[in-house]
């Protein structure tokens, strides 16, 4: 499943997008450079029902952003990007 393929989950399952989660995230503090993954996942289980890889995800969008690591963009693997700056809009305004 492609790191943009999982944002789009998280939104169909909550209804929030991943610049959203983003803001909600900043809101409680979650996006300082100290604040660890385990905080974070804890969040997002509790809130929002969502498991280790979703929330691993959207730690790395909260914590780093949209970039990714370009290793899988335009390959055919099962981790494939299109691209290595992640959509975070939502998916109905995604170009």
């Amino acid at each position: 499943m492609s790191f943009q393929a999982y944002l789009d989950t998280i939104e169909d399952k909550t209804g929030l997008t991943p610049r959203e989660f983003v803001s909600l995230a900043r809101e409680r503090g979650f996006d300082t450079p100290d604040t660890k993954a385990g905080v974070i996942l804890t969040w997002l289980k509790e809130e929002y029902g969502l498991g280790r890889g979703h929330g691993m995800a959207l730690v790395h969008v909260i914590k780093k952003g949209p970039e990714i690591n370009a290793e899988h963009v335009g390959t055919t693997g099962s981790h494939r990007d299109e691209s290595a700056t992640l959509w975070l809009d939502g998916k109905a305004t995604r170009p």
